[in-house]
């Protein structure tokens, strides 16, 4: 009886021990999954970076979008990452310069961030027949503020959109000024738009000017300066010019919100990130607004969840890609890859605040 139990105890514990291995096996093998695919991402992100820094060095044609292959690998890359660290929590590192969070992205990878953001910096430079300002930043805060008291808004409010606006610019071009876009044919300039945004934004100035002309004169008259500079040309590689129509045609109509955006979100970034998703999905950012609740309002439609993705929300990871809706408190908590633009724009209104009070 004894030699029995002994046999039936070896034999539960040889079950178990065969029950265990089988259990490692099948959580091991997705990890070693994630791992490959990790690997291969940053593999393929670094070689798509050598590809195009070859390729500008030795004065070849570049492709067409030649920044689109870049971001999506830049993506990959990090939404590889992300799903490593969610199958192995052990793996999140250092927090990084650049705020992305760091179950996102591991630190030492910095470099080839900083060199994704430099190719685009050569990729995207203005054409030979754009138009700088001497004071880019200053001139947006001027047009957002200026805009803003023509549409009726008090003092504060008119200063918050003209710190909005340069969140803005920020977030469509790192804060330079008369860009290209290498991953579009369509959006040009300092506030990234389209010939037809770019016309609507024009009429829509022509129909506020007398207002803005009586509030502030000195506006007008750099207005007519820089319209009589551009002639003929494209308006959207006049940095004046293009700040004004970009803020006309998107933001302008929805600057009366701001009173109760302010007291809604305390947060100035969240305000910024929502007039950048004016830019990105203005249909329900606007429905949103009316609604009363903007928190809470939910987005659904698998097009605009599509936008969303394309603009670095949801599509990092396969948690994040399996979300089929979201509400705009999750939206704006999503879009992380935004804040440290718009912290230095921030940084940048509270520099030009300063040296206003000099």
């Amino acid at each position: 009886m004894r030699t029995g139990r002994l046999t039936s105890r070896w034999r539960w514990c040889g079950i178990r021990a065969a029950a265990i291995a089988v259990a490692l096996l099948f959580t091991s093998v997705p990890h070693a999954n994630e791992l490959d695919a990790y690997a291969k991402a940053l593999n393929e992100f670094k070689s798509i970076l050598s590809q195009r820094r070859a390729q500008i060095s030795s004065g070849q044609s570049l492709p067409n979008l030649p920044g689109q292959a870049l971001y999506l690998a830049r993506n990959k890359t990090i939404g590889a990452y992300k799903d490593l660290t969610d199958a192995q929590p052990g793996r999140i590192g250092r927090p990084n310069k650049f705020g992305i969070p760091p179950a996102y992205f591991d630190a030492a990878n910095e470099p080839l961030l900083d060199e994704y953001v430099r190719l685009f910096g050569i990729m995207q430079a203005p054409p030979a027949r754009a138009q700088n300002s001497a004071t880019p930043f200053e001139d947006v805060v001027v047009l957002g503020t200026a805009i803003a008291r023509a549409k009726g808004l008090d003092a504060a409010s008119a200063e918050a959109a003209g710190r909005i606006s340069l969140g803005m610019f920020f977030a469509e071009t790192n804060g330079n000024q008369n860009i290209g876009n290498a991953r579009s044919n369509r959006y040009k300039g300092s506030f990234q738009t389209g010939e037809s945004e770019d016309r609507n934004g024009r009429s829509k100035w022509a129909a506020i000017r007398g207002k803005i002309a009586a509030l502030d004169p000195a506006v007008i008259a750099r207005d007519d300066k820089e319209q009589a500079r551009v002639g003929n040309g494209d308006q959207r590689y006049n940095h004046w010019t293009a700040v004004r129509n970009g803020l006309m045609n998107a933001h302008a109509d929805v600057f009366v919100h701001i009173p109760a955006i302010l007291k809604r979100f305390p947060d100035p970034i969240d305000q910024m990130k929502i007039f950048e998703l004016i830019q990105i999905v203005p249909s329900p950012t606007r429905a949103a607004l009316r609604s009363g609740d903007l928190a809470s309002y939910r987005v659904s439609d698998a097009k605009i969840m599509g936008y969303l993705r394309n603009n670095s929300m949801f599509t990092f990871g396969r948690a994040d890609r399996a979300k089929t809706s979201a509400n705009y408190r999750e939206i704006l908590d999503a879009m992380w890859l935004f804040n440290e633009k718009f912290e230095r724009a921030q940084a940048k209104f509270d520099e030009i605040k300063m040296q206003r009070r000099r």
